[in-house]
């Protein structure tokens, strides 16, 4: 199994608000279509320009107060905002004759101290094993603690590493893997080692921009709970190609390795 995560970098431009990246997506489809039904598949998808925004407006991560009247709309506003990017994803798969299939994340977690603390993962396990590809994403989330919060596509899979043990996990994004300056600048790391990963977030810290998930400092200590369990590689996924190179194990990337 390989979990794929597309960034909202990758499917929209995050400046323009409900903007959507068909022509990238289609082709993420295309690639994928070359190993299915071969390979079994998971998709993760961000929330791009259609959740963030939202979000942020609302301040959801703060939980239900103040104002929780203000709150529940904003919650619901997020929610449903997703839902129609969710909707534009699996469409192109299903164009490309794959068995998508959108499982809503805020009904299969609950989320406790910023991360997750229960997830139903048994239909996602069935689904797979009959040859569908489930289609989660970054959502909101009802929250132990705070009452809601907003649970980040990159939290889902590491969860999802941990109990599904999938062989890699690929996330695609908008540079071509992780740099050693903020992302884009600097030199790319073409192999970085776990117990580099720490050291590398104190220097890219403040690197997130207004990414309410935390940007690529987020995926960094995602990532450094996820190589416990799977492979790891960072690819551009606006480029042709490099995400059939991270599946076949090559090209041009970022790999984490112990």
């Amino acid at each position: 199994m390989i979990i794929v995560k597309l960034g909202g970098s990758v499917i929209s431009d995050k400046n323009v608000e409900k903007s959507f990246h068909e022509d990238v997506v289609s082709q993420i489809a295309s690639e994928i279509a070359q190993f299915y039904p071969k390979e079994d598949f998971v998709i993760v998808h961000g929330g791009g320009s259609y959740g963030h925004p939202l979000a942020k407006e609302y301040n959801l991560r703060e939980g239900i107060e103040p104002n929780p009247e203000s709150k529940r709309i904003g919650f619901s506003k997020t929610h449903q905002a997703m839902l129609e990017l969710n909707e534009k994803i699996i469409d192109l798969f299903l164009e490309k004759n794959l068995p998508a299939f959108s499982v809503s994340t805020s009904s299969v977690f609950i989320t406790e101290g910023g991360s997750v603390a229960y997830g139903d993962v048994e239909v996602i396990k069935r689904l797979v094993e009959l040859k569908f590809i489930p289609v989660l994403f970054g959502d909101v989330a009802v929250d132990l603690e705070k009452g809601i919060d907003i649970l980040s596509g990159d939290q889902i899979i590491t969860y999802l590493t941990k109990m599904l043990k999938p062989r890699k996990v690929v996330f695609l994004m908008d540079v071509d893997g992780i740099y050693d300056g903020k992302p884009g600048e600097g030199n790319l790391i073409w192999e970085l080692r776990v117990r580099e990963i720490d050291s590398l977030i104190e220097r890219l810290s403040g690197a997130a921009g207004t990414d309410v998930t935390g940007g690529i400092v987020n995926k960094l200590r995602e990532a450094k709970e996820i190589a416990q369990f799977s492979e790891v590689w960072f690819v551009n996924g606006k480029i042709a190609g490099r995400l059939s190179g991270a599946i076949l194990g090559g090209g041009t990337g970022t790999r984490i390795i112990e």
